[in-house]
């Protein structure tokens, strides 16, 4: 299994963009390697954007974001009010929104959905992250539900424990307007993590893991030798 660290300069600041079609979504799919990030560096700027909420959600989402991003050194939260399950049928107008952050932001990774996700919000989200960010770092996290639409992720996130944990405290208590949903339980999240945790045979049993589509691995040339 190759390891490897992003092509990123620990002296240059991190900019991240994290797309959601809907409130939980980023929390769910790649809050805890956020987490980790923000636990690691003190220079990272973190756009998050949520292309789905009605006024409860969005109340809902402005609070977690707030909260799973109090260690950035700045934060820029975007708050859509899309229909949910009928974006694709409003594409233009979603299509919109991301030539907006084109001209906003140029991340260093952009987190977003699975192109493969069964749910029609979510891959419109990806296929429109793809069309607009393609030479930039993209990882599309992913979503447990009912269809079952989980595949095999190429890229892991290793989580200390102390992570882990509080990505299941803050998203548990962020959404209250979700709780009734049978999917949405602290044990759904934890069950994905540790079966991620093991596939990559993280250090302290858990991950997070994302489809990387193409990833480009630096390599630099000994003084001396030409490739």
């Amino acid at each position: 299994m190759l390891r490897f660290a992003p092509d990123i300069q620990a002296a240059a600041p991190l900019t991240l963009l994290c797309i959601g079609a809907h409130a939980d979504d980023i929390e769910i799919g790649c809050g805890g390697t956020v987490l980790r990030l923000l636990s690691e560096r003190n220079d990272v700027t973190v756009h998050w954007v949520v292309l789905s909420a009605d006024a409860v959600r969005e109340r809902e989402a402005r609070g977690s974001a707030a909260r799973f991003l109090r260690r950035a050194a700045a934060r820029h939260i975007r708050i859509e009010h899309f229909r949910d399950s009928f974006m694709p049928w409003e594409g233009g107008a979603v299509k919109h929104v991301f030539e907006q952050l084109k001209l906003a932001v140029a991340p260093d990774i952009v987190f977003t959905h699975c192109r493969e996700d069964a749910h029609q919000d979510h891959r419109l989200a990806a296929e429109l992250t793809w069309n607009t960010f393609r030479d930039h770092t993209i990882l599309e996290y992913e979503i447990p539900k009912y269809d079952g639409d989980l595949g095999r992720p190429n890229v892991f996130v290793p989580l200390p424990d102390r992570i882990r944990r509080a990505k299941l405290r803050l998203l548990m208590s962020a959404f209250p307007s979700q709780r009734t949903r049978p999917w949405f339980t602290e044990s759904t999240f934890d069950a994905l993590m540790r079966l991620r945790g093991v596939e990559c045979a993280a250090v302290e049993g858990w991950a997070e893991a994302f489809h990387g589509r193409k990833i480009v691995v630096a390599a630099a040339c000994s003084p001396g030798r030409t490739a």
